[in-house]
């Protein structure tokens, strides 16, 4: 957590990502109506990839870090897929996790 106590929320997306719209909605659900500042960054490429620690569009860092990054992630602008633990996929984090991480 930052210094404030609360969780520093950043979402890295590629231009015209087509899941930047899931996951700010699941991150609206998670939140259960706590107001926590998001900070959207549109990230166009490799070397701006490397350095804000994207690897695929979208993720979600909190308090600069990805909880979702599998290992052995490298920086990339591609899509991103997330498995889900009721073994299905899609393109941003699951509600439950996302409250589990925020809570």
């Amino acid at each position: 957590m930052s210094s404030s106590g609360t969780t520093r929320i950043t979402v890295l997306t590629v231009p015209d990502c087509p899941n930047t719209r899931l996951v700010r909605e699941r991150i609206t659900e998670a939140l259960q109506g706590r107001t926590v500042p998001v900070e959207w960054i549109e990230v166009t490429d490799e070397a701006e990839a490397v350095r804000q620690g994207m690897t695929g569009s979208p993720t979600l860092l909190l308090d600069g870090t990805d909880p979702f990054a599998p290992p052995g992630s490298v920086p990339s602008l591609s899509c991103r897929i997330y498995r889900h633990t009721d073994g299905t996929v899609d393109g941003a984090p699951a509600v439950v996790d996302l409250r589990r991480l925020l809570a």
